[in-house]
């Protein structure tokens, strides 16, 4: 169980982010165009940019963020995942005109449990923790980013650093 904070106060989570090295969980996700995927589904490297909400100041900027990242990368796919609704996650995509990133809804399927991501008490609980897993081509985990203060972002340098 990881121990993060939001806004100093801390909270937990239902596990541990997946080991570098081990082969990620699949997992069911909804694309914006409400088709069901999985990871078999992107055959790049995958950047997952998970968040509680897209509907927050942070989250909306980790989403701009890996948006112009995303624009200046090979060979990736950036996946945008959170509990949203796919109608939310596109919505704002829409009228914030990002369309580097791949928004992806887990609102029914067991991804933040499986991932050990799940945020289990305070006023989130439910929702999935901030954090970044970065898989290869195989699913194979190389990289992860458990954010602990649930009101930061993400440290996008060192999202660069581990694709190249």
């Amino acid at each position: 169980m990881a121990k993060i904070t939001l806004k100093g106060n801390e909270i937990n989570t239902s596990g541990e982010l997946p080991a570098v090295g081990s082969t990620a969980p699949d997992f069911k996700m909804v694309k914006a165009d409400l088709t069901v995927a999985n990871l078999g589904s992107f055959g790049k490297k995958k950047v997952l940019n998970i968040f509680p909400s897209i509907d927050t100041g942070t989250c909306a900027m980790s989403v701009r963020q890996f948006n112009k990242m995303a624009a200046e990368l090979n060979d990736v796919t950036v996946l945008c995942v959170s509990k949203d609704l796919p109608f939310a996650q596109k919505r704002f995509c829409g009228a914030e005109g990002l369309d580097k990133v791949e928004t992806v809804s887990v609102f029914n399927s067991d991804f933040a449990k499986s991932y050990g991501l799940e945020i289990l008490d305070g006023p989130l609980a439910g929702l999935c923790s901030r954090s970044v897993v970065i898989l290869d081509e195989n699913n194979k985990v190389i990289y992860t980013q458990q954010v602990t203060e649930t009101a930061d972002e993400p440290d996008y340098d060192a999202v660069l650093k581990a694709l190249s």
